[in-house]
């Protein structure tokens, strides 16, 4: 393994109770990229994203980010490292209106987006600040959990599913938001069933299948793959 990387990864397993759901897992995120995972469900994509933020307890392997080891650091200690996490199921607090989700997490690093810069780049949560986070619609709870890692001060995204159930006027408006936050220079891990939406977003890909990364390539690479991908993906 080596110091250079946002994220690295080695011989992962991992387990839900008795039963091993992750097997000899290797990955590397560069600073500033964009990776994609992909896979079916039941690949072990989110599995890889909770086992590094330290979710999935129990696991095996190395896991790095920014070149030190988490395999024991503590979870409540993950986003002093700079890591955001954006789980599938977003995570909105009941209850609590937008701007105080957004205000919710502890600042870290050089304490995240300013409130002038997330309603800059969500109009639709600048515009919604005293609703009830759960009372926005799927798109918009989506860019509420999104702004809410940025304004943390995150600047290594674990983003799971972001386009699960959403509209495709909504899916164009993330894919334009991912774009923004590349040119940026964040560091975005994607977890995708949806190979369209990230083909032309992330620089890497890996293909994970039962546990496994079964293949990665780069960007480069994508139009040669695609009839493999069609296969293995069911598009």
């Amino acid at each position: 393994m080596t110091s250079d990387a946002a994220i690295e990864i080695a011989e992962l397993d991992a387990w839900y109770g008795e039963s091993k759901v992750l097997h000899g897992v290797g990955l590397r995120v560069p600073p500033g990229a964009t990776v994609a995972l992909l896979g079916r469900n039941g690949a072990g994509k989110t599995t890889t994203l909770r086992a590094i933020m330290g979710i999935v307890r129990r696991r095996s392997g190395a896991i790095r980010v920014r070149g030190r080891d988490v395999m024991r650091m503590p979870l409540h200690h993950m986003a002093s490292l700079g890591i955001g996490y954006v789980p599938e199921e977003r995570g909105i607090f009941a209850g609590l209106t937008v701007q105080e989700n957004l205000r919710l997490p502890p600042k870290v690093g050089g304490g995240g987006m300013s409130d002038a810069d997330i309603h800059a780049l969500f109009p639709n949560l600048a515009e919604r600040l005293t609703s009830e986070g759960t009372k926005l619609s799927g798109g918009e709870q989506q860019m509420l959990a999104i702004a809410r890692a940025l304004g943390s001060g995150a600047d290594i995204l674990l983003m799971d599913e972001l386009t699960e159930g959403l509209a495709p006027v909504i899916v164009q408006r993330i894919r334009a938001l991912i774009q923004e936050l590349k040119s940026r220079g964040k560091t975005i891990v994607l977890v995708e069933q949806n190979f369209r939406f990230v083909s032309k977003l992330a620089d890497h890909f890996y293909v994970m299948e039962e546990g496994r990364v079964i293949d990665e390539f780069p960007q480069s690479a994508v139009a040669a793959r695609k009839e493999q991908l069609n296969r293995l993906l069911s598009l």
